[in-house]
């Protein structure tokens, strides 16, 4: 009997050429684009530095005249030089005598006074090292029952607020807008209604910028000894007792 000839088994088709050429392209713009931007967004913020404080330094000390050529970057070192100082003074008993000197001149201008309050206001709250700073990232229901945003936990919430809301315990959250979370609204919610989340306040304010492509890994692993984690998540902040 004549022998059947043995079939091989086709492999996978390679993709065609193109299309091969095109997820390496994208590959390779998912390594290049954003080392390519931090180093951009670096020497576009170095050079502008640069072209704001280089001018006011005197002549005399200006990098061009002493070093017979200008010098990327001297400027971020004044900069920081300089603001440090100014620092340091401040924490002083001169230092804050001047500062309380300036400030009480600024609450005489009215229009001033309002700009300078306000700018004071955010700074503080960006570089903010106390315990003032968010507490967690939550969930809470919103704009309506059914749907979850992600908000951060400021504070427990007293006084007048608390006494007309007629709640046990409130909480004030303030709720990010996308993909700018320096702006959104601050929210008096009841503690039952929160869910508390495992990801840092960082991971948080990455997943609202990047309109939730960004997300943090979950399960998380395990915090190092003597670490500080956040509260359990669960499905409410608090369950009623049985």
């Amino acid at each position: 009997m004549a022998r059947k000839p043995i079939r091989r088994r086709k492999g996978t088709p390679k993709p065609p050429l193109l299309q091969r050429l095109r997820g390496d392209f994208l590959t390779g713009l998912v390594v290049v684009l954003p080392v390519f931007l931090t180093i951009y967004l670096l020497w576009a913020t170095i050079g502008f530095i640069d072209a704001k404080v280089i001018p006011l330094i005197p002549n005399r000390y200006n990098p061009e005249n002493v070093f017979g050529r200008n010098i990327f970057g001297f400027g971020v070192v004044v900069f920081l030089t300089f603001t440090t100082l100014v620092g340091a003074l401040t924490k002083g008993f001169i230092g804050r005598k001047i500062l309380h000197t300036g400030e009480r001149m600024v609450e005489r201008m009215p229009i001033v006074r309002s700009l300078y309050n306000g700018l004071k206001q955010i700074v503080e709250t960006i570089f903010s090292q106390t315990n003032n700073s968010f507490q967690n990232a939550c969930l809470i229901e919103y704009p309506r029952k059914g749907l979850w945003a992600v908000a951060f936990v400021s504070t427990d919430t007293s006084g007048e607020i608390r006494e007309r809301a007629g709640a046990d315990e409130l909480v004030s959250v303030f709720l990010p807008t996308t993909p700018n979370p320096t702006s959104g609204f601050l929210l008096f919610v009841p503690r039952e209604d929160i869910v508390y989340l495992d990801m840092s306040i960082e991971e948080a304010a990455k997943l609202i910028i990047s309109a939730g492509l960004v997300e943090p890994p979950y399960p998380r692993a395990a915090p190092a000894r003597g670490a500080k984690s956040a509260p359990p998540a669960a499905k409410r902040a608090s369950a009623p007792a049985s």
